[in-house]
């Protein structure tokens, strides 16, 4: 979140500063906030991963724009494999085109004076300092952290962008929205996190905050498809109907499914469905989507089913609220949509499939 990340920095500083300054300092330099910042590994992935670079250099820029004193960019590959020669100069020159060519070391402050950038520092520090005020009034921050307070808070906040990476309400490009279907992972593994169960303090146990990357999950789905020791599942986009509607909904399945690495079988237009029935039993297609409007799949998702339900699983491309109770007591039961949960339907799918 580009905005939000320079304001976070800006609200830093305030804080920071008006703490300090309750205890009175000698010199007013100590209120000054020193800010390392670090380019994020949550955001990183393993397949299409040039986009990395693109996420770093936004990073960069934000961390920049808020002012930070030095800062950190990482290899873009660092998530799955040792640094290279190549990944350090492309790191390295994130920061030299920032400086050199667009000049962010000429501007102090540049977001001063942004009306949206302002109001968002000033929100973050209103709901900043009630966390602080909460975290003081609960005993401070090592007895939060002792009571794991701080880790359940942040525990939170990670199901939900887990949840909104599941949902693609949080776009990682490449892994769950606009994955390369032919593209393989190399047998690049992501490392390990290494992490203790209880991490003392003054002789005292807590749980330590775990490390991960949002697009590990995904990664997981397509790397079994990958390793399963079968042959990659195929899924034939049954497109039929009203063109429009139809063309839409096979380029939403085809997304939808590429993120687990399965072959995309895409042949628009039958003149009837026996023809393209003939086409999907030919293709040996694992699943066959039935990409129509919801109008036309009163008459079409029953009938395509009935030809289809021995030879491969079929999935509904959108949710007809209308006639979702008929099509369900006739057997459908896979239906995709805007606000499907990709990777739990992916999972159980692999799992309908053998695929471990």
């Amino acid at each position: 979140n580009y905005f939000m990340e320079i304001a976070k920095f800006r609200a830093a500083r305030y804080l920071w500063a008006n703490i300090v300054n309750e205890y009175h300092p000698v010199s007013k330099n100590s209120a000054k906030m020193l800010i390392h910042a670090e380019t994020s590994l949550f955001n990183k992935t393993l397949f299409d991963q040039n986009v990395n670079m693109l996420r770093s250099t936004t990073e960069s820029m934000s961390a920049i724009l808020g002012n930070v004193n030095s800062l950190t960019v990482f290899p873009y590959d660092k998530s799955f494999k040792e640094d290279s020669n190549f990944s350090n100069r492309i790191a390295r020159n994130i920061q030299i085109l920032l400086r050199e060519e667009s000049f962010f070391d000429k501007v102090v402050d540049p977001a001063a004076g942004s009306y949206y950038i302002e109001k968002m520092t000033d929100e973050i520090i209103k709901d900043a300092w009630k966390i602080f005020l909460d975290i003081e009034n609960r005993g401070g921050y090592i007895q939060c952290f002792l009571d794991n307070y701080i880790q359940d808070s942040i525990s939170l906040v990670a199901q939900q962008r887990d949840m909104n990476i599941s949902q693609r309400k949080e776009i990682l490009v490449g892994t769950n929205q606009f994955p390369n279907q032919n593209e393989i992972s190399e047998d690049k593994d992501r490392p390990e996190v290494i992490v203790t169960n209880d991490l003392e303090i003054n002789n005292l146990d807590a749980q330590p905050l775990t490390l991960y990357r949002g697009a590990e999950a995904f990664e997981e789905l397509r790397l079994r498809t990958e390793r399963a020791g079968v042959k990659t599942p195929k899924v034939f986009l049954f497109p039929f109907g009203k063109p429009a509607m139809s063309k839409i909904r096979a380029t939403f399945s085809s997304n939808f499914f590429a993120c687990a690495g399965f072959e995309i079988v895409d042949k628009f237009g039958f003149d009837t469905m026996e023809d393209g029935v003939k086409e999907c039993i030919k293709s040996e297609a694992n699943i066959v989507v039935l990409c129509s409007s919801d109008e036309e799949y009163e008459e079409t998702a029953i009938q395509l089913y009935d030809k289809l339900k021995d030879k491969a699983i079929v999935v509904i491309a959108g949710y007809p609220k209308e006639i979702i109770d008929k099509l369900k007591s006739a057997g459908l039961k896979n239906f995709i949509h805007m606000r499907s949960n990709v990777l739990e339907i992916l999972n159980e799918l692999q799992e309908e499939m053998g695929i471990e």
